[in-house]
């Protein structure tokens, strides 16, 4: 906790609390509102297609806005456009308007802002934080965004599925949130970029970002396999609400047990591993979360109750967390600081591929049963993981330990 005694970073942790918050209570709600106005899995996953495309899109430019610009500036826009689109809905849900096509374009909102609230925060530790806490910082921001995983999710379940108006409320309330957020943002540094003019075009920037990975096969096979994992896996979360309501017979209250149960488990795992050094592992972490997580997704095609489920999910949680974690370590430390905002725009596109997969398999899941596609999932995932394990052969834990006794 003594980095929340810099002012800069208390800031920046207080307010990733605020938004993530309102922004994961409103997944559930907007989940559920997708899966009432349409009734199937593809609706379900066209909701996060919608994420997925604008995020692909947006998301190379994240990173370079993040090199560019004054990082507060970044954070600030992302944090208006949140606030917009949350409360778009709740005021359409509010006067009885809302349209299946509205909570797409909300998601497209909330993708290009995520777009660029993500980069711009992570390279602004890296100016605001002493040499060495880099990691530390982010093991706890990680942290925090599980912990709000866990209860934005389980409050917006019981208000979803007790209270009338529980569904709006939830936009709204998180557009407060987000407005809240946005006035913090005003405690802190203009960032780097506000002196300087940029010698280069954006495009020249984001070519350059390309290159700079392409020709360093580490933080290639990382951001390929990475790419992989989510993208193949991920999709489980789309699917939550019908594992919950055709699966076992429950409503929006399980949809939000199940999905704060998997935050549980993020938690879990990620105080644990900010209680320990994992010097020179790092490579060994990612892989076995990364084939963790890949089994969870599998077992959790084959729960035949509830409770086993919800077993089955603090593990994929915990795996997802711990999978991130070295990932994002990984990259971070094999990668010079000038390039910091375009690796994390270049990582965060696999969140957008997962949402663009999600539409595809949720299409197959109506056609086949969802168990079955649950099934494909683990299989992808643990293929992916087998072919980074063999081609890689230890070179990135090597690289991890000659990197430590440097």
């Amino acid at each position: 906790m003594e980095l929340l005694r810099i002012r800069p970073f208390a800031v920046l942790y207080v307010n990733a609390t605020v938004i993530f918050l309102g922004v994961m209570a409103q997944t559930i709600a907007r989940g559920w509102l997708a899966f009432e106005l349409t009734g199937s899995n593809a609706a379900l996953g066209g909701v996060l297609l919608a994420f997925g495309v604008a995020m692909l899109v947006a998301t190379p430019w994240g990173g370079v806005a993040a090199d560019r610009l004054p990082k507060r500036l970044v954070l600030q826009v992302s944090i208006g456009m949140l606030a917009a689109s949350s409360a778009w809905i709740g005021l359409a849900v509010a006067f009885d308007v809302v349209q299946y096509w509205m909570l797409l374009g909300s998601s497209m909102i909330q993708a290009a802002a995520f777009a660029l609230f993500g980069p711009a925060r992570m390279a602004f530790l890296a100016e605001v934080l002493p040499d060495g806490s880099l990691p530390g910082a982010v093991s706890m921001l990680l942290v925090n965004s599980e912990i709000s995983r866990v209860v934005g999710p389980a409050v917006a379940g019981v208000l979803v599925g007790s209270v009338s108006f529980g569904i709006e409320m939830v936009f709204l309330a998180s557009a407060v949130l987000a407005a809240v957020g946005l006035v913090m943002t005003g405690a802190l540094p203009a960032g780097r970029g506000s002196d300087e003019g940029p010698t280069t075009s954006p495009w020249e920037e984001l070519a350059d970002g390309f290159r700079y990975v392409a020709g360093r096969s580490e933080l290639s096979a990382l951001l390929l396999c990475g790419f992989g994992v989510v993208m193949a896996g991920m999709p489980y979360l789309a699917f939550l609400p019908t594992v919950a309501s055709d699966l076992f017979g429950l409503g929006s209250a399980g949809y939000g047990v199940l999905s704060a149960t998997s935050a549980i488990g993020a938690v879990t795992v990620g105080v644990l591993m900010s209680r320990r050094s994992y010097r020179g592992s790092q490579t060994r972490v990612f892989v076995m979360a990364g084939f963790a997580f890949g089994l969870g997704v599998g077992a959790l095609a084959l729960a035949p109750v509830f409770w086993v489920a919800v077993l089955v999910l603090l593990a994929i949680g915990g795996a997802s967390l711990a999978f991130q974690t070295a990932n994002q370590s990984l990259l971070l430390g094999l990668s010079d600081m000038a390039y910091h905002g375009r690796i994390q725009g270049l990582m965060m596109l696999s969140f957008g591929a997962f949402g663009i997969a999600a539409l595809p398999l949720g299409a197959l899941a109506d056609a086949v049963g969802l168990r079955w596609v649950l099934g494909g999932m683990c299989v992808v995932v643990l293929t992916v993981m087998a072919v980074f394990a063999l081609f890689t052969r230890g070179r990135l834990a090597r690289e991890d330990v000659l990197r430590d006794l440097g």
